[in-house]
């Protein structure tokens, strides 16, 4: 999926009207933190150093 410079302003305007300017602050900073909170929740999945040994 190639976006180029003018869809990409198209969704932005998209974006601003339905949230508005106010809400877009609150908006990517609970982005942010979700997308924080799913690579932590990788990592722990695929941490080897997690998994009870069995010596």
């Amino acid at each position: 999926m190639n976006l180029g410079g003018s869809e990409l302003i198209i969704i932005l305007i998209i974006v601003l009207v339905l949230f508005g300017g106010a809400k877009l602050p609150k908006l990517a900073r609970s982005l942010g933190q979700a997308q924080k909170e799913f690579k932590e929740g990788v990592n722990d999945d695929s941490d080897p150093s997690d998994e009870p040994s069995d010596n």
